[in-house]
């Protein structure tokens, strides 16, 4: 019998990500009892409708949401690094399983930080392409900075 969360029930791996990170951000909003401002219980969707109502000011959900997912993801990537080793000439073994479990709560982060954005798995994969795609034509280019410009990147919707 297939585990529960197999590929056969959940075929759009990347979708089920977000519905499984959204989950777990609203029962840590619960469990801290966090609030709208009109002292509603906070869930993830309120975050992104915030987003999509376009309240981007300093003080709105999306700003302070995306603020605290940042300094998470900062937070789990200097665990990441220390877990790291960067002399070359030592002979000590990093611990994969535990970086691999880092880079998960990367991903949980930054899964949180795309929903408050008002991102989707499916739009998440639409800007990834067209970003791929950016990419590529740079290097193809001959990508430097002093060529750089941030142009392709305004075409990306």
């Amino acid at each position: 019998m297939p585990h529960p969360d197999s590929t056969t029930q959940h075929p759009d791996m990347l979708q089920a990500i977000f519905q499984l990170q959204a989950e777990l951000n609203d029962h840590v909003f619960a469990r801290q009892a966090l609030r709208t401002t009109s002292g509603q219980p906070l869930r993830m969707v309120d975050i992104a409708q915030s987003a999509a109502r376009g309240e981007l000011m300093v003080n709105d959900l999306p700003n302070q949401w995306l603020l605290r997912y940042a300094k998470a993801m900062e937070e789990e990537v200097k665990e990441l690094q220390a877990d790291l080793r960067w002399k070359w000439w030592s002979r000590d073994e990093i611990d994969l399983q535990n970086v691999r479990v880092e880079l998960i709560d990367v991903l949980h982060f930054l899964v949180s930080a795309m929903i408050t954005a008002g991102m989707t798995a499916e739009k998440v994969y639409d800007v990834y392409r067209q970003k791929h795609a950016v990419n590529l034509a740079r290097q193809e280019q001959g990508y430097s900075m002093e060529s750089k410009t941030e142009d392709d990147n305004r075409t990306i919707s």
